[in-house]
């Protein structure tokens, strides 16, 4: 009969001594941190999703049994990948022509990408009320009458683009700069035509930035409130801005609580399914 191995008395205690004597002490900081500002809040917002104003599941059933409460969600989910959509259609060709471009050059688009980030959200969805709105300087510049581009979804989508669009473009220029072009150069030397080297050996090779400003753009856009809100009519209320009434307008704290739950659910179910399909850890690499 074979002998069992038995762990000496104290193991754990050493090998927890020692990793925390160790460069895993730099984790504990961190780990507190986000178990003081994170996992608490979470807890905290799950516990009153099930208390308030009663205990049980009756804020869940509440938002299933109202459609009103299911379209918010849709047209959140709905939003959010038109403007991942929209974002990477433009951020893949600028920031290939960042990969292109003199070095000057390379350095007024990056700064024209870095601007935003010095500009309060605010501010800038406010300057674009006054550009799109009816008598404003977009419609100005349109023969014609006025074409509505506020308080629907193409001036949410305006707006969340040229939020979002720097999420995309650094990822994908991370990216696209450790390519070696001497790739094209060896396609195109073997007979394939530049577009065909272009898609079938340069394009596939950006896939993890391309992964990555996805998953940037999406996530983030999930939560938007202030650009929907200003931007966006009736119909184009985002889950986000949902819950700021709940909590600001009726006080359903226990409701806007689980309207938060949901979308954090919701999300991370995409997420799981996502990397079913894909292997994201090999494309985030």
């Amino acid at each position: 009969m074979t002998a069992v191995p038995q762990q000496a008395p104290g193991g754990s205690a050493r090998h927890l001594r020692k990793l925390v004597d160790g460069w895993g002490a730099l984790v504990l900081p961190v780990t507190a941190f986000l178990l003081a500002v994170f996992v608490y809040p979470l807890a905290g917002m799950l516990a009153r999703s099930l208390s308030d104003p009663a205990p049980g599941l009756g804020n869940y059933a509440a938002f299933f049994d109202s459609p009103v409460y299911t379209r918010v969600l849709v047209n959140t989910f709905t939003t959010s990948a038109l403007v991942t959509l929209v974002t990477l259609l433009l951020g893949f060709p600028y920031a290939y022509l960042m990969t292109l471009a003199r070095p000057f050059w390379r350095g007024v688009l990056m700064a024209a990408v870095l601007v935003p980030f010095w500009t309060s959200l605010l501010v800038r969805t406010f300057a674009w009320v006054l550009i799109l709105r009816d008598t404003g300087v977009l419609n100005d510049l349109i023969p014609g009458p006025p074409v509505p581009l506020l308080r629907n979804l193409p001036g949410v989508l305006i707006g969340m683009v040229q939020v979002m669009l720097p999420f995309a473009v650094l990822p994908i220029y991370a990216t696209m700069r450790s390519i070696d072009r001497r790739l094209l150069q060896a396609a195109e030397g073997l007979g394939a035509r530049p577009a065909f080297a272009f898609w079938r050996v340069y394009a596939p090779l950006t896939a993890p930035g391309v992964a990555a400003a996805t998953l940037l753009v999406f996530v983030s856009s999930l939560g938007f409130y202030v650009t929907p809100a200003l931007l966006g009519g009736p119909k184009n209320v985002m889950i986000g801005e949902l819950i700021v009434q709940q909590l600001s307008g009726v006080l359903r704290w226990g409701f806007a609580s689980a309207l938060a739950v949901i979308l954090l659910v919701v999300t991370g179910a995409l997420l799981l399914l996502a990397s079913r399909l894909v292997d994201l850890r090999r494309l985030l690499r």
